[in-house]
């Protein structure tokens, strides 16, 4: 197994599990049942959430995941721009991978 991102909370883990799984690439989240915990033990890269991918020879596909959803950074600011769902037309707030009105995958994901 090779991590391949540190969450801000075990949320934002569990999407990141679920949108690697809708491409195909196993994926665990370890460590979020740590998040109870804070502020009993240090907050650090070695206590939060953390996705790992379980095939090493998916590693660069799940970074590109993880960069086209823009999660490098962890926060919201750095998600991106909204976006139109080719669908139904509805705007989407960055963080979504699909329509929230629709289901419709957000364009370029998977492509």
């Amino acid at each position: 197994m090779r991590k391949v991102y540190v969450a801000t909370n075990p949320a934002d883990a569990h999407l990141l599990k679920g949108a690697l799984e809708a491409e195909g690439i196993s994926a665990v989240v370890q460590g979020d049942f740590l998040w109870n915990l804070r502020g009993e033990i240090p907050l650090a890269p070695e206590t939060s959430p953390s996705v790992w991918i379980e095939n090493e020879s998916d590693y660069d596909r799940a970074r590109e995941i993880v960069a086209a959803l823009r999660m490098e950074g962890g926060s919201p600011e750095e998600a991106g721009p909204d976006w139109r769902c080719d669908g139904c037309g509805e705007m989407n707030e960055s963080q979504y991978t699909e329509c929230w009105q629709c289901g419709k995958d957000r364009p370029g994901l998977g492509e």
